[in-house]
């Protein structure tokens, strides 16, 4: 990891992109404060354009599973430890359909979540969250047609409903593109009773703008 990391600058507290000069006051940024999303706070560890990016993609593309290993430790390391101390009580890697996770044989978030270090308290419970099938890759999309696609593309596991009730949780995914995923995932979990939402991404994809602003 270089010093030019994203989790050295001041970035949104909600959803976790640099902050512009005058957003370091109030520690969110114009678009959260206009359009609040519904998850709580947002944690990442680098921009998806960084050092990490060929990591994460022989992990996903190539099914170099030692990497989930290599990403964890690299989470452990660097992301400061009181931000790792939430009083969250589950941690939920955001899940693949049946039929994604058929084709790729594994759930690349839960590989690096179930081997991060977490608080005791908190539980990874890697079956709660569900998802449909959506045939279109979003990986290009734009923000309003991500929304758009992932739009009740999640269900909670009716096992766990009641588990969830006045709970803390946190999402874990590897790559915070948009934030759709994460809004629409914090949608349903608060639908369902939980209380707080936390984003923990491993990579953050930043616009052109916000990778030239970026404010120590």
């Amino acid at each position: 990891m270089t010093a030019n990391g994203l989790f050295n600058y001041v970035c949104c507290l909600q959803c976790g992109v640099p902050l512009q000069a005058d957003e370091t006051s109030q520690v969110h940024c114009i678009q959260c404060i206009r359009t609040p999303p519904y998850f709580d706070q947002t944690i990442c560890l680098d921009r998806y354009l960084g050092c990490l990016q060929n990591a994460l993609h022989l992990l996903k593309y190539q099914k170099r599973l030692a990497y989930a290993h290599g990403l964890a430790q690299v989470w452990d390391q660097f992301i400061p430890r009181d931000l790792k101390t939430h009083h969250a009580h589950f941690l939920l890697p955001v899940p693949l359909s049946k039929e994604k996770l058929a084709m790729r044989g594994f759930n690349q978030s839960w590989e690096i979540a179930r081997r991060i270090q977490c608080p005791e308290q908190m539980q990874r419970l890697p079956n709660v969250l569900l998802r449909l099938h959506h045939p279109v890759q979003q990986a290009l999309a734009s923000r309003s047609a991500r929304e758009l696609a992932i739009r009740d593309q999640f269900y909670i596991n009716p096992l766990y409903r009641a588990q969830l009730e006045q709970q803390t949780v946190v999402v874990f995914d590897d790559v915070m593109t948009t934030g759709a995923t994460f809004n629409e995932i914090a949608r349903i979990l608060k639908d369902n009773g939980v209380s707080r939402v936390i984003n923990w991404a491993v990579l953050r994809t930043l616009e052109p703008q916000q990778t030239k602003t970026l404010h120590v």
